[in-house]
């Protein structure tokens, strides 16, 4: 039996040892199960091409530093990129919850770290969330969580920033969503023009944080403190 087939009896030993769980619960975990074991199987392509690419820089990966860091990479850049394997409906199923609450909503200072896809360096930094609920409201932690999803992927931080605004705008349906990102980038810093100190610094707006300039302003006002 193969290690995916060994995967999926595992995961249906442990939903069965558990008992209570409920169908739904079982399918997400059993999906999760088979998610993780067919990254597994993409280890080893992964770990054939890094050891490639020391060996085409000048290094010997068979001396003893080098041993294991083609492994290491190979899981680390599935790390790196595990949002791809995410989605918004499994972060934020019953986490959306009826509230009638007509004031902003805000949450800030994120940390976001993601990977330049011109040259797969980090760019990392801040992002500033707000939206003004539409009898509508989901669990703060889950606003990081859209965060991770989107920026776990090569990126450039222009699409990042609308990628999450329009994530929270089609789950929630609000009056108005506002994302700000303060971030720096390492191809700035370790190559290129190398300018320590610059930042880069992209917003989005939707609905009325858009369309009304007082509401717009008491975003931003409330970020900056």
């Amino acid at each position: 039996m193969n290690n995916h087939m060994n995967g999926e009896v595992n995961c249906n030993y442990i939903t069965a040892y558990n008992g209570t769980m409920d169908m739904k619960k079982l399918q997400q975990s059993l999906n999760q199960c088979n998610k993780e074991h067919h990254e597994e199987s993409k280890l080893p392509a992964l770990e054939t091409s890094y050891t490639n690419i020391l060996r085409e820089l000048g290094e010997n990966p068979e001396r003893e530093g080098l041993l294991k860091t083609p492994l290491r990479a190979a899981k680390a850049m599935q790390y790196f990129t595990k949002g791809y394997q995410e989605t918004i409906h499994d972060i934020l199923n019953n986490a959306i919850f009826d509230e009638n609450h007509d004031e902003i909503v805000i949450v800030k200072d994120i940390d976001v770290f993601s990977l330049c896809e011109h040259h797969l360096v980090p760019f990392f930094g801040k992002v500033h969330i707000g939206y003004l609920p539409n009898k509508k409201v989901v669990g703060l932690s889950k606003l990081a969580r859209i965060v991770e999803i989107y920026s776990r992927r090569l990126q450039v931080q222009e699409r990042l920033t609308k990628q999450i605004a329009i994530a929270i705008n089609e789950a929630l349906q609000p009056m108005g969503v506002a994302v700000v990102m303060e971030a720096s980038h390492m191809c700035m810093v370790m190559r290129g023009v190398q300018k320590m100190n610059s930042r880069t610094v992209t917003s989005t707006m939707h609905g009325i944080f858009r369309d009304d300039p007082k509401t717009r302003e008491e975003f931003l006002s409330l970020i900056r403190q």
